[in-house]
């Protein structure tokens, strides 16, 4: 059994695997990390593998515990991905996102992939039909949005993710609901034409916190996983050993 593991930038996700099944999934606190690792690990005892991604610092104490107490494969921009990285500034591309298009690189042979991942920020990551990696894009998160609005504006209130009733926001709050969700909406579609416009038969993939609040408002043909970070850890996994 695999224990995968990422280290978010607020938010540690886990699942346990089993070959290519995901057995269970956990979601927890940064500042409680270890802890709760401990807890998954009594829990699957024979998860005695191990693989780790993080997208900032990584917690040192629980990096020594995997080390200690499983195999460990700590995802680094040393390890070897299935895609030739062709981003001009390889050693700042987020391992994040290198995990995400390993990932749509694996389960989507032969086609092109657009990996879109709804989280803090939103990223958009490209792997074209050759198995390249081209780039991609980042902007706010949905969150972001309205807590950029509320801090850097006098009098607008913290609000958070809630669909508009109509695009033409009817009061203030509704306009800035209007704005971010309507806002981002229009993003992701954007995004979306253009690549498809440019290649053909795109694989889209959503993941990430807000996947599944955006997915079903998307015009686009796409695949909703908020699964799939940690599933292409497992992947990734995979693909490693079998090396």
């Amino acid at each position: 059994m695999l224990l995968a593991v990422d280290i978010g930038n607020t938010k540690i996700k886990a699942a346990v695997f089993e070959g290519a099944a995901l057995v269970e999934k956990f979601v927890f606190d940064k500042e409680a990390g270890l802890e709760d690792i401990k807890k998954i690990s009594e829990k699957f005892p024979k998860a005695v593998q191990s693989i780790m991604s993080s997208v900032g610092k990584e917690d040192d104490k629980l990096l020594l515990w995997l080390k200690e107490h499983t195999q460990l494969t700590d995802v680094s921009h040393n390890l070897t991905f299935p895609f030739q990285n062709n981003y001009a500034t390889p050693a700042t591309l987020g391992i994040d996102r290198m995990v995400l298009a390993a990932g749509a690189t694996l389960q989507y042979p032969n086609k092109h992939r657009l990996v879109i991942d709804a989280g803090t920020c939103i990223t958009y990551d490209f792997v074209d039909g050759s198995d390249t990696y081209l780039g991609g894009a980042i902007s706010p998160g949905l969150q972001l949005r309205y807590n950029a609005m509320h801090t850097f504006t006098a009098k607008l209130p913290l609000l958070y993710a809630q669909m508009p009733q109509n695009y033409i926001g009817n009061s203030t709050k509704e306009s800035m609901h209007s704005g971010a969700v309507n806002g981002l909406l229009h993003e992701l579609n954007g995004f979306v034409n253009q690549y498809c416009e440019q290649y053909q038969d795109v694989t889209v993939i959503l993941t990430g916190g807000d996947a599944d609040f955006l997915a079903k408002r998307l015009k686009n043909t796409i695949f909703a996983n908020s699964n799939f970070l940690l599933e292409s850890l497992n992947l990734l996994y995979l693909y490693t050993n079998q090396k």
